[in-house]
């Protein structure tokens, strides 16, 4: 989880303008937690405080409406609604991190990643996307 957000703050200042080096200074004035750290610590809270994750993610996400959200997510955040919108995107896969951690064994963490990003990411793809993450950050 700290490397995911680590990885956000030193990645932020070339989310519009992607470089292909090695050779980059990991911190700038201008870098910055994106939408992914937000949601990322919302998944943490979700399952540390045994809080729905529609709701932590809505709540979080509330507090720093400028993170820079995608659309679809942006609308379903501010709207009263807390139905996933068929998203294939990697969103889920992003704020996964906590998943991997917190759980102890594969299925737990294929079952949990499902839940999580199932709130939003309700496609397969993107089901799969935040399981596969998941298990990679685990130590199941």
């Amino acid at each position: 989880m700290l490397g995911a957000i680590t990885g956000d703050i030193i990645g932020s200042v070339y989310k519009a303008g992607p470089i292909k080096t090695i050779r980059f200074p990991l911190f700038s004035p201008h870098s910055e937690f994106t939408d992914d750290t937000v949601l990322t610590v919302a998944v943490a809270y979700a399952i540390l405080e045994d809080v729905d994750y529609a709701t932590a993610l809505k709540t979080f996400g509330r507090k720093y409406p400028g993170a820079g959200y995608g659309g679809a997510f942006y609308h379903w955040l501010f709207s009263t609604s807390r139905q996933p919108y068929y998203s294939w995107g990697n969103g889920s896969a992003m704020r996964i991190s906590p998943v991997g951690f917190a759980f102890d064994s594969v299925e737990k963490v294929l079952a949990e990643a499902e839940r999580s990003a199932a709130v939003t990411h309700d496609h397969p793809e993107g089901i799969k996307g935040a399981q596969a993450t998941a298990c990679r950050s685990s130590n199941a």
